[in-house]
């Protein structure tokens, strides 16, 4: 990883001369220190108000907006963080030595808030968000529905983050999403939604016994589903737990689709792999796939007999360059080198 210190000179060295060339992109720093945060100003004492009040970024040639890098020094950001739709292109970017420098944290369970979709500390609904080095959490812990970040944004790109919780950590629900590098926590549905998202090179950990994912497709139609792809999934379920057992997924909706790709799975991953969520028809409508999986729960034999495991012709429309490509073409894995 580069060294930030540099980064965040050569960025702010851009902010002088922002003015006279008209930059198409805006640098804000947020930073405890600072004591107020008006308009007018690039630096503020929280992210809410960075995001609230940051000037305006300029037009690119072919009219599309800008974009804001908001530079955040390491500390505990104890808020809650709403990117709102009329603010595209956000990038967060934490300036410490790795994602544990920089900490975004709330405390709501679905009880206090009065539901799930209520409870998240922050929430994506500006398309063309990225954040980098910086951990997301919700620190309810095991009391219910807690979520850490709802991301309802396409084009959406975390890398180097981490997201912890425990019960619906991550609600992946809307448009196209990319994981690189990162890392996940929870114990039950912990990522759930309806996205289009796939997770590269990450840590997915079960901190109990449950079910990684919920996915949401409705209908066959959908692009939608999660593709793990070249991650690792680990467990931490206390030894005293009285059942010591992972699901790879469970179908909050019937056409829920989760494939893993190159993904190595713990003995704790339960040998049938999936679970019908208590539906008794003889072949459930969601669709769950494997390709090349590895590690004591990598069982593909006895998987249950409406899963999936994959050719490597198939494997292949699921990698971030197809599967999230969209009429636009996107290429995530191209934006994502370009973070620091």
């Amino acid at each position: 990883m580069q060294n930030r210190l540099a980064i965040a000179v050569t960025l702010f060295a851009g902010l002088a001369l922002a003015g006279s060339l008209c930059a198409q992109n805006v640098y804000v720093r947020v930073s405890p220190a600072v004591k107020t945060g008006i308009n007018g100003t690039n630096q503020f004492p929280t992210i809410q108000m960075a995001l609230d009040h940051h000037p305006w970024p300029g037009r690119r040639a072919d009219g599309r907006p800008g974009r804001v890098y908001i530079e955040i020094v390491p500390g505990v950001y104890h808020e809650r963080v709403i990117i709102t739709q009329n603010h595209p292109n956000i990038t967060l970017i934490g300036m410490g030595k790795s994602p544990a420098d920089v900490v975004i944290t709330n405390s709501l369970n679905a009880k206090q808030a009065g539901g799930t979709f209520f409870t998240e500390t922050v929430e994506i609904n500006g398309a063309g968000f990225e954040a980098d080095n910086i951990t997301f959490e919700n620190a309810a812990g095991n009391t219910g529905q807690a979520v850490a970040v709802a991301d309802r944004a396409d084009r959406s790109i975390f890398k180097h983050c981490r997201f912890l919780g425990h019960q619906d950590t991550l609600f992946a629900d809307y448009g196209r999403q990319y994981y690189v590098d990162s890392y996940i926590e929870g114990g039950v549905d912990f990522i759930f939604g309806n996205a289009a998202a796939v997770f590269n090179h990450d840590e997915i950990h079960s901190n109990g016994p449950g079910y990684l994912t919920a996915q949401s497709r409705t209908s066959p139609q959908q692009t939608t589903g999660y593709v793990f792809l070249n991650s690792k999934v680990t467990s931490g379920i206390p030894p005293d737990a009285p059942r010591r057992t992972i699901s790879l997924g469970r179908p909050w909706r019937p056409y829920a689709r989760v494939v893993y790709i190159h993904t190595e799975l713990p003995a704790e991953v339960i040998p049938q792999g999936w679970s019908a969520w208590g539906r008794r028809d003889k072949a459930p409508l969601a669709y769950y796939a494997e390709y090349h999986d590895y590690g004591p729960g990598a069982n593909p034999a006895a998987r249950v007999s409406w899963s999936h495991q994959l050719t490597k012709q198939q494997a292949a429309q699921y990698m971030p360059r197809v599967f999230l490509a969209g009429k636009d073409h996107w290429n995530p894995a191209a934006e994502a080198a370009k973070l620091p």
